[in-house]
């Protein structure tokens, strides 16, 4: 066994024994509350830049199963407080270490998460380096930012999966870091999806003439994308529309909306959310550090969804716009089904009926 540090940007260090790739893991340090989905969570790209924390104590114990990837692994570094080295799956193919290692992930167990945890409750998310010595100077680690992400998680090529079944709709998808289970829930539903880069412009978008569009999750700062906005100004209004995560902030960007930085985010796999129109309460998977400011969309939009912790904005409606979007993940990977309905919604809109 290695040692290895994980040191904070404020100084404080946490000792521990080395586990995935080797060299430094430098990133913005956050945790998440899932007790299963740690597959879907190392491969989610919303993570780009950022350093995995978990707060549940036991990771690894099913093993490695690539059925369950949802794209590709952007974490900048992985801490554990135990790593199992002896899974017990039948669908395992192999043991975690090995996959952060052909990665290139490095990470670290046998830290205290439940105190790395608290610290970032109370203080907010912030830098971090996993390396084999204490750094006598913290400037890179304190000048470290998330930028350029979206690119980075964004795929290059426009790709196109067919329908499940008989095909009822087209579905242009704009990718900011898309998870694979956002296509297998539209694919369900009778409907082939064209998979567009992110930076593809909004006339190419059109050119297709699909029947509805997808705005993806992704990692960053919304704002920073731009480009990104530009083009869904041009596109909102002109087809039924869609958007999770990422895709649901930079939609209210584009409209006008305003977003801000949470101290810690909300990522794990039981985030309650109150459904405003029904009253009803879903418990769902999330994983952002950005979040629409509610007040910022009055006259806009209207607050369909809000999280039953911090009465943050989960969701919008834009009844004249045929557009939709929320902060969270229906798609279910990992976490609660809860709202998968919302696709069912999505595919109604596309149908020119709204299930609101």
């Amino acid at each position: 066994m290695k040692k290895a540090y994980l040191v904070l940007s404020d100084g404080r260090s946490f000792e521990g024994v080395r586990i995935g790739a080797e060299g430094a893991g430098l990133g913005e340090l956050v945790f998440t509350t899932g007790m299963t989905g740690y597959l879907e969570t190392l491969t989610d790209p919303s993570y780009a830049g950022q350093i995995i924390l978990h707060t549940f104590p036991l990771i690894g114990n099913y093993g490695v199963i690539p059925e369950d990837f949802e794209g590709a692994c952007l974490a900048r570094g992985y801490v554990v407080r135990e790593l199992c080295d002896t899974p017990s799956n039948f669908r395992s193919e192999y043991a975690l270490d090995r996959f952060l290692k052909e990665q290139g992930v490095p990470g670290i167990c046998g830290v205290d998460t439940r105190a790395l945890t608290r610290i970032l409750r109370e203080e907010g998310v912030m830098n971090a380096v996993i390396c084999d010595e204490i750094p006598a100077d913290l400037s890179a680690v304190k000048g470290y930012q998330v930028r350029g992400v979206v690119a980075e998680a964004s795929g290059k090529e426009i790709q196109t999966f067919p329908a499940a079944g008989e095909e009822r709709f087209h579905v242009a998808l704009m990718d900011y870091g898309a998870k694979h289970h956002i296509v297998e829930n539209l694919q369900e539903r009778g409907c082939r999806v064209t998979v567009l880069p992110h930076d593809t412009a909004a006339e190419t978008v059109l050119a297709l003439h699909p029947d509805g569009l997808m705005l993806s999750n992704g990692p960053g700062d919304p704002k920073e994308n731009v480009f990104e906005i530009r083009q869904l100004q041009k596109l909102i209004g002109k087809l039924p529309v869609f958007g999770i995560c990422l895709g649901h902030q930079l939609a209210a960007l584009a409209l006008g909306g305003e977003t801000v930085k949470l101290k810690y985010g909300h990522r794990g796999a039981n985030q309650p959310v109150r459904d405003l129109k029904s009253g009803r309460c879903f418990i769902t998977s999330q994983n952002h550090g950005y979040a629409v400011l509610s007040e910022s969309v009055k006259g806009l939009g209207e607050l369909r969804f809000e999280n039953a912790n911090d009465l943050s904005c989960e969701g919008l409606d834009y009844p004249e716009k045929r557009c939709f979007t929320v902060q969270f993940h229906p798609e279910a990977s990992a976490g609660p089904h809860d709202t998968g309905f919302l696709f069912d919604r999505f595919a109604a809109m596309m149908g020119g009926e709204d299930h609101a």
